[in-house]
C-alpha cells in the first residue's frame, strides 16, 4: 500500500513537470528569444494569447469529466492530450521564428490547449487517487513539479538553445514530454467515479457550481488568494533591472535560487499541513508572507547588495511556493462527487483570473508609488488576508452540506 501510494505521488510529480518545462520556455524564455532576435514588444506581447487555454480551460472541463468513468478513463485522456502536446510541439521546430511567428503563435495556441486539457485530466486523476489526508502531499507534487519546471524551463533550456539551436531544442522538449509519461503507463490502479454523477454532467455545472451555497466567500477567497504577493512577483525582474542587475544575474538568482526555494517549499508545505491542518498551515504562510512583504519594504531602505537581495527573492518564491500548495489542496476540498476536474479547474481559473489583474495593476502602481509603495501596499493585503481568512474559508460543497 504505502509502494502504491509513493508510486502515485511520483506519477503526479511526473505529470506536472511535463506540463511546467514547454510552458515556462514559452512564456518566459521565448520573449528573451525574440528580443535577441529584434522583435518588437508588440510582437512579444502577442505571445501572451498563448495562456489564453489556460485560462478558457474551465469551458470543457465538463465533456472530460462526462466521458470519465474512472481513472483509466482519465488516463486516456491524458495520453492523447500529451501526445498532441508533443506533436505540436514538435512541428513548431520546424519553423522559423524571424520568417513563421503567426504561425507559431497558432501552432502553441494549439500546443497549450492540448497541455490545459491534460491538466484538467490529471488534477482529476490526482483527486480521484489520492485520499483525503494526502491531498496536501499530492498538491506538493504539483507545486514542486512547477517550479522545478521553472528552473528547468527558464534556465538550463537556454543554454541547451545556445549550443543546439531551435529545432533540437523543440525535438528534445516533445521527447521529455512523452517521456514523463512513463510512471503513467505502469500505474495500474483503476479508481471508479459514481456512474449515476457521471451521467448527468453538463456544461450547466458550471453553473452549478457557482449556484451552491456559500460559495460567494469561497469565490472572493480564491481571487484574491495571490493578491499580497503578486505584485511583487510581476515587478522582481523590473526592480532588479532598475538596481543594476544584468539578465545573467537576474536569470541565477530569480530563476535558479529563487524557483529552486520555492520547490523547496512546495515539498514541505505539503506535510506541514497534513500535520497541523489546513487552517492553522494557512495562516502560518501568510505571516510568513506578512514578514516577507515587510522585508521588501525593509530593502528599499537599504543598500542594494546581494546579500538584501538574495534573501528576499529566496522568501518571495518560499512564499508562492507554500501558497500554491495551500491553493489547490483547498480547491481540492471543495469539489464536487463526479465533478472533479470541472471544479478544480474553476477555482484554479479564479486565482489565475485574480493573479492576472492585480499583475496588470501592480505595474500601474509601482509606477506611481514606486517600489516601496506598491511594497507597502502589498505588506497592507496580506495582512488583511491574515486575519479575513478564517472569515472567507468556511465553504463546503453542496453534497458536503447534506451529509
Amino acid at each position: 500500500m504505502q509502494k502504491e501510494r509513493t508510486y502515485g505521488f511520483l506519477t503526479l510529480f511526473s505529470l506536472y513537470i511535463a506540463q511546467s518545462i514547454p510552458m515556462t520556455f514559452f512564456s518566459t524564455v521565448m520573449p528573451v528569444i525574440m528580443r535577441q532576435h529584434h522583435f518588437s514588444l508588440t510582437a512579444i506581447g502577442l505571445l501572451q494569447l498563448i495562456k489564453l487555454p489556460w485560462i478558457l480551460k474551465f469551458i470543457w472541463a465538463p465533456l472530460i469529466d462526462g466521458n470519465s468513468r474512472n481513472t483509466n478513463d482519465l488516463k486516456k485522456w491524458i495520453f492523447s492530450s500529451e501526445l498532441f502536446y508533443a506533436v505540436f510541439i514538435v512541428a513548431i521546430g520546424f519553423f522559423d521564428l524571424a520568417v513563421d511567428f503567426n504561425l507559431i503563435v497558432i501552432l502553441l495556441v494549439l500546443a497549450f490547449t492540448a497541455s490545459a486539457t491534460q491538466d484538467i485530466a490529471t488534477d482529476a486523476f490526482a483527486i480521484l487517487i489520492l485520499k483525503k489526508d494526502d491531498r496536501s502531499i499530492g498538491n506538493s507534487m504539483q507545486s514542486g513539479g512547477s517550479f522545478l519546471g521553472t528552473v528547468i524551463g527558464s534556465g538550463i533550456l537556454l543554454v541547451v538553445y545556445s549550443l543546439y539551436g531551435w529545432k533540437h531544442l523543440m525535438f528534445g522538449l516533445a521527447g521529455f514530454v512523452l517521456l514523463a509519461l512513463v510512471p503513467l503507463v505502469f500505474y495500474k490502479k483503476n479508481n471508479i467515479k459514481d456512474q449515476s454523477v457521471v451521467k448527468k454532467i453538463s456544461m450547466k455545472d458550471i453553473y452549478l457550481f457557482f449556484a451552491q451555497k456559500g460559495i460567494l466567500r469561497h469565490v472572493i477567497m480564491l481571487f484574491f488568494f495571490y493578491s499580497g504577493i503578486v505584485g511583487i512577483l510581476t515587478m522582481l525582474k523590473p526592480w532588479m533591472v532598475d538596481l543594476g542587475y544584468g539578465m545573467a544575474e537576474i536569470g541565477v538568482y530569480s530563476g535558479i535560487y529563487g524557483a529552486s526555494a520555492g520547490f523547496l517549499s512546495a515539498l514541505v508545505a505539503g506535510y506541514i499541513i497534513k500535520k497541523l491542518g489546513l487552517m492553522k498551515s494557512v495562516r502560518i504562510f501568510l505571516f510568513v508572507a506578512m514578514i516577507t512583504t515587510g522585508y521588501f519594504t525593509a530593502v528599499t531602505f537599504l543598500p542594494a547588495t546581494n546579500y538584501t537581495v538574495i534573501p528576499a527573492l529566496m522568501l518571495i518564491w518560499s512564499v508562492y511556493g507554500a501558497i500554491s500548495v495551500s491553493v489547490y489542496t483547498i480547491a481540492m476540498n471543495s469539489i464536487r462527487k463526479g465533478r472533479e476536474g470541472t471544479d478544480f479547474t474553476i477555482q484554479i481559473v479564479l486565482t489565475h483570473l485574480g493573479s492576472l489583474i492585480f499583475a496588470i495593476l501592480s505595474g500601474k502602481l509601482a509606477h506611481n508609488l514606486g517600489y516601496r509603495g506598491l511594497f507597502i501596499l502589498e505588506s497592507v493585503i496580506v495582512t488583511l488576508l491574515f486575519f479575513v481568512f478564517p472569515l472567507l474559508y468556511s465553504f463546503k460543497t453542496s453534497e458536503d452540506a447534506h451529509r
